[in-house]
């Protein structure tokens, strides 16, 4: 990836969600205008197989679905890697059916002035986000990245969908098969990756690891009578950074994860996951820099709302001295700021 840009990549987290809904047309074409590098599209699965970008398949936080009469009997519950649900899903719908609903803002608290935006912006597909960066690499005169995310891939292997084939189809229509400078693969379960890298997609591949818990996949091939699933923390351990390397390009964690706190929990300095993990020769992403309180170490607060900015200029520099090699971040224009004051002071 390092012919989109300099070091660390600026990511646009679902596009730039800190000014618009996220994975809008809107949001994704801001998220180019204000500097990102690369965009990241999550992608879940419609019922006629059409790759489609939300934050999760239950859709209800993200669109006006739950206000459609003519969708109300299709609410329902699931457990989705774990976890019980009900809402609507992508799964349960056809594309034309998701195409005739909305978006709307999900952290309506956080960020109430993206409300006004609701209800504009229909769901977009996969194709759809490869168009956008085509179009805006074109107008700009530079190659945009995707950091394509791949949702629940073993929740959907169970009800019988392969993602990973459908997104090895995607690339080939639209393209990106032949883009894999410009192209990252991640997801937080390993197997998925494997069976992309395999079946000859090229890209650079990168496994996200959540703080807490253990990889959907493991967990299935756990209870199924297979071995017991490794944990997340494992994977950001010497041995688990060491079994990485042979699987995957990098490693994506977040922002926590790069900062060490004190005993009451103030960010007091880098962590050494970054260097650990440079060590073996693996990338190193971060995901959310976000300014607003409620998303910050509290050594950085400005006041007791979690909606007000606070100093995010002194955690985003924390993060960017561990040497991490990609940003995920909601304001794509604070990340491309924070970069160019490290290299100020550098």
């Amino acid at each position: 990836m390092s012919e989109i840009a300099p070091h660390p990549l600026v990511i646009g987290h679902r596009g730039a969600p800190g000014y618009r809904p996220e994975h809008t047309e809107a949001s994704y074409r801001l998220a180019c205008d204000l500097g990102a590098d690369a965009v990241e599209p999550d992608v879940v699965v419609t019922s006629d197989g059409v790759l489609i970008v939300r934050h999760e398949n239950e859709i209800s936080g993200t669109t006006d679905v739950a206000s459609r009469a003519e969708f109300a009997g299709r609410r329902t519950s699931k457990v989705i890697d774990g976890q019980r649900l009900t809402g609507w899903f992508a799964e349960d719908f056809t594309w034309a059916e998701l195409s005739s609903l909305r978006c709307v803002e999900r952290l309506k608290r956080v960020r109430s002035d993206n409300r006004a935006f609701d209800g504009q912006e229909p769901m977009l597909r996969l194709a759809d986000v490869f168009r956008i960066v085509d179009e805006e690499s074109a107008r700009q005169g530079r190659d945009i990245g995707v950091v394509l995310e791949v949702k629940h891939a073993e929740y959907f292997r169970s009800i019988g969908v392969d993602i990973a084939a459908l997104i090895q189809d995607e690339l080939g229509r639209t393209g990106w098969a032949d883009r894999s400078e410009r192209l990252i693969i991640e997801c937080f379960e390993l197997d998925v990756l494997r069976r992309l890298r395999q079946a000859g997609v090229r890209g650079t591949y990168v496994f996200l690891a959540e703080r807490l818990g253990s990889p959907a996949d493991e967990l299935a091939r756990a209870a199924e009578g297979g071995p017991r699933a490794r944990s997340f923390e494992w994977y950001r351990s010497d041995e688990g950074l060491d079994y990485l390397r042979s699987h995957v390009d990098g490693i994506s964690v977040d922002t926590g994860s790069l900062i060490r706190t004190n005993a009451i929990g103030l960010a007091a300095g880098p962590a050494d996951l970054a260097r650990r993990a440079h060590e073996r020769g693996l990338l190193v992403f971060t995901w959310t820099l976000r300014p607003e309180n409620r998303y910050l170490n509290l050594r950085f607060h400005s006041s007791l709302s979690g909606a007000d900015w606070g100093d995010w200029q002194s955690e985003f520099a924390l993060v960017l001295a561990t040497g991490v090699d990609g940003i995920f971040v909601d304001h794509p224009d604070l990340g491309v700021a924070a970069r160019e004051a490290e290299r100020g002071a550098a």
